[in-house]
């Protein structure tokens, strides 16, 4: 897919849920959309910001809260008090390297054998993910 092609693409999704493409709500969702490191919102102001030095925390946090509101993105909470946001919105599980702090995705297929039926009785399960902790392969 050329450029022009991903640029065209990220304005169609953000217009079908109704979004106006703004430059600072597009620079978000394309940051996003080429991670797979589940970044913070820090971590996607400091990208913007070594292309671009024009963008503000304050936008950055509008931007994504406004993706996650529309379902564009999604919020993951793989530690305590940090906020990582991932474009992925298939199913799917999570690794993370406890001594380097790397993140990856695990194919959802890859735990389809949990069997949630020997939980409590009563419990109506919804949904789940599950992040499993550990060493990573250059660790």
């Amino acid at each position: 897919m050329t450029m022009q092609q991903q640029r065209e693409e990220i304005i169609r999704a953000l217009k079908a849920k109704g979004l106006r493409v703004t430059p600072q709500r597009f620079a978000v969702y394309a940051n996003l959309l080429h991670r797979c490191d589940h970044p913070t919102a820090e971590d996607i102001l400091q990208d913007l910001n070594r292309v671009a030095p024009t963008s503000s925390q304050a936008t950055v946090y509008s931007s994504l809260q406004t993706l996650r509101q529309v379902n564009l993105v999604r919020e993951v909470l793989l530690e305590e008090g940090v906020r990582r946001y991932d474009a992925n919105l298939k199913p799917h599980h999570h690794f993370r390297c406890q001594y380097c702090g790397t993140i990856a995705d695990i194919a959802w297929q890859a735990l389809a054998h949990l069997d949630l039926k020997n939980l409590k009785s009563g419990w109506q399960i919804q949904d789940y993910e599950v992040t499993i902790h550990g060493r990573c392969d250059r660790c």
